[in-house]
């Protein structure tokens, strides 16, 4: 369950850094994992497992996506996510001396 996590967590992030631009990674980010998280809880709802402390469930998995994210939109701008949820194809107004 750990090399899940580390995998689901590791590979978007370098598929991020190198696939989009710098600013835009952390919004990115935070808002895939935000994801991951909501994935991970319908997943913990549907399988009902015994809790056991000594083993790491979806739950914790939940946890961990929903943390990161967090971290991730902090460290964030908002510019950045506002230039994330706009349109990127849009032309740019011209601009007046």
């Amino acid at each position: 369950m750990l090399t899940l996590f580390g995998l689901l967590t590791a590979l978007p992030a370098v598929l991020s850094l190198h696939l989009l631009e710098p600013e835009l990674v952390l919004p990115a980010f935070s808002v895939l994992l935000f994801i991951e998280a909501g994935f991970a809880v319908l997943a913990a709802r549907l399988i009902h497992l015994p809790d056991n402390a000594d083993n790491i469930t979806l739950w914790d998995l939940a946890g961990g996506f929903t943390l990161i994210g967090c971290a991730a939109a902090v460290f964030g701008e908002p510019d950045q996510a506002a230039l994330f949820l706009t349109e990127q194809g849009d032309p740019r107004p011209a601009s007046r001396p």
